[in-house]
């Protein structure tokens, strides 16, 4: 494992070896058992690229109504719970001493992008948001607290963990691409992202 910091982004390459991803995905299909993938709709009505559910307190929600945690599926089932492996990869990494409250699921099909975005739903922000990458390689590009200005990219590779806390914790970043079938670890290609986060 190697771990370098990009503009106060903490990354942490390789922190997942292979049996650790499966064990992973194993235990986010039994989460998507309980809350089914769904398609996102911003506020403006346009539907988001990726498909996402949500484990935890609090799941993440759009739609037409805003950006909001809410503790339910938008199909009206409750969330499952964060699977321990999970939680373990935070109580590592993150230096936080709360517990995180949702992890958010984002799977990335072929040409599926995430833009620019602060993550600035939560109440705390002394505490970090965690993603970590499964499946094909994503493109993360990394900004500033204010939109615009000069960006830098980096590949993340299944198994990579990036933390988002302290200078970084507010700034704008995103997923420009992902390289469809890069990776073996979904038999039908594309990429998970979870992120951990600590919501109220």
């Amino acid at each position: 494992m190697e771990r370098i910091e990009r503009r106060g982004f903490q990354i942490f390459s390789g922190f997942l070896d292979r049996p650790a991803q499966e064990t992973v995905v194993a235990r986010l299909r039994d989460c998507l058992r309980v809350a089914p993938l769904y398609q996102p709709v911003t506020p403006r009505g346009q539907k988001m690229s990726v498909r996402m559910s949500s484990a935890g307190r609090f799941g993440w929600v759009t739609d037409r109504r805003g950006y909001r945690y809410e503790p339910r599926h938008p199909e009206g089932m409750g969330w499952p719970p964060i699977p321990d492996e999970i939680m373990a990869l935070w109580e590592t990494v993150a230096d936080c001493p709360r517990a995180p409250e949702c992890c958010l699921i984002n799977w990335y099909g072929e040409g599926a992008r995430m833009g620019l975005h602060q993550d600035r739903d939560e109440v705390d922000f002394s505490c970090p948001v965690v993603s970590v990458s499964l499946g094909d390689e994503g493109l993360f590009r990394m900004g500033n607290e204010d939109r615009g200005g000069k960006t830098e990219s980096v590949w993340l590779r299944s198994g990579d963990v990036v933390v988002m806390g302290g200078a970084a914790r507010l700034k704008h970043h995103g997923v420009d691409r992902i390289r469809f079938g890069s990776s073996t670890l979904l038999p039908q290609g594309g990429r998970i992202n979870l992120t951990l986060r600590v919501v109220t």
